[in-house]
């Protein structure tokens, strides 16, 4: 693997200054596409979009839609207008879907911008057509089917009597008409079959859209779920699909904090808020400059949370070519590693300790604190330096 800043690596730099931010990302945007390339391989012979919500799931909205087009991908799926129209930018002839739909102050924005919104609501049907009615034309548009999730979109009724009245069905053009699948982490679950069919029912009445219901778990599922258009998520992230299966997916995300200080502290001392935590014995502590305000949750803490005491393992870092395990609790800039294993002048204030990445895994990460890589991701903050490994180039 090039390491950064090999000569065959280019590197794009954005966020905080690199001399003065407490922690740095580097996103691996070859990682990136390699992902993508693998699902699209197993979605085949259906199309493979890229989920790209919430600023590409935390590493950078448009370095992710530039990256991806460059490498084929020509469908995107946002959450907001305002993402939209960044993702139009870095992708000028890409179809790009509003996975929230459209509201009244939105629709000018999403019309104007070329977006294709995703209607969920008879209310938005009507609110999309009269937009183009009175400007003498028909825009794109997706429909979103609730199929069990019960969070958005039309119920199969209301999207089976849109699909028979041929006078409705004509005041809009969809292009698209999707759903969601609820439990597609958990492949044994009842939900996911019942969704299944519930979804190649409604499809039977669409004849010529295109249809899509697979996210990152569903393209593990076979083609039975793939219909005309896969939509990866956090597996284009490195991110774990499926519960309790191996993850083949390639990390994309390396998240590092910088070492403040390294102090000597007595066994018997405590360590953060709340005195959680009492050394067992003299202890190497390293103060690194990253805390809950940049993402690392504070339910990772060493001690004194429930996750502690519930028995679940607490989080590590990884710096010298160990694992290194989290003090105390984790506070709003800073956390406490115990180094005592490293030997000696192994780790100095300026470096960084690894807080997930190749060595960490993201979702053991998110295990640790009670939640998802997912959440871990999203919840990344402004103040660290971000390094983009460009994709390698073939000729």
């Amino acid at each position: 693997m090039n390491k950064v800043g090999s000569p065959s690596r280019k590197v794009a730099t954005d966020g905080a200054d690199a001399r003065l931010a407490g922690g740095r990302l580097t996103i691996d945007l070859d990682a990136l596409v390699a992902n993508w390339t693998a699902l699209a391989k197993l979605s085949a012979p259906a199309k493979t979009g890229a989920v790209v919500k919430s600023d590409a799931y935390g590493c950078g909205l448009a370095h992710v839609v530039l990256a991806l087009a460059e490498a084929g991908c020509d469908r995107f799926f946002v959450a907001l207008p305002e993402e939209g129209v960044m993702a139009r930018k870095a992708a000028p002839a890409a179809e790009i879907f509003v996975l929230n739909g459209i509201f009244p102050q939105s629709v000018a924005t999403v019309a104007e911008a070329r977006l294709i919104p995703v209607l969920s609501s008879v209310e938005e049907i009507i609110l999309w057509a009269e937009y183009w009615q009175k400007r003498g034309g028909r825009r794109p548009c997706a429909l979103h089917v609730d199929t069990g999730m019960n969070r958005m979109g039309l119920s199969i009724e209301e999207a089976l009597a849109f699909a028979r009245d041929p006078t409705r069905r004509d005041t809009i053009t969809p292009i698209l008409v999707m759903s969601h699948l609820a439990c597609a982490d958990e492949p044994a679950h009842p939900l996911n079959r019942q969704q299944i069919d519930r979804f190649s029912s409604v499809v039977s009445d669409f004849p010529g859209v295109e249809a899509s219901l697979a996210n990152s778990a569903g393209v593990f599922f076979g083609p039975e779920c793939h219909f005309d258009l896969t939509r990866p998520g956090i597996a284009l992230y490195g991110g774990e699909a499926v519960v309790g299966a191996p993850n083949p997916m390639r990390p994309v995300v390396t998240c590092e904090s910088r070492i403040l200080q390294i102090r000597r502290v007595a066994a018997g001392e405590t360590v953060s808020y709340g005195a959680t935590q009492t050394l067992e014995r003299d202890t190497l502590v390293a103060t690194c400059s990253s805390g809950y305000s940049d993402g690392y949750h504070r339910a990772l803490s060493g001690s004194g949370v429930d996750q502690r005491k519930l028995g679940t393992p607490a989080a590590f870092g990884f710096v010298g070519g160990k694992q290194v395990p989290v003090l105390g609790r984790v506070t709003m800039d800073l956390v406490m590693f115990d180094v005592t294993e490293l030997v000696d002048d192994a780790v100095q204030p300026g470096d960084h300790i690894q807080l997930f990445g190749p060595d960490i895994a993201l979702d053991d990460v998110a295990r640790a604190a009670g939640t998802i890589g997912y959440e871990l991701l999203t919840s990344l903050g402004q103040r660290y330096h971000r390094r983009y490994l460009q994709p390698v180039r073939t000729v």
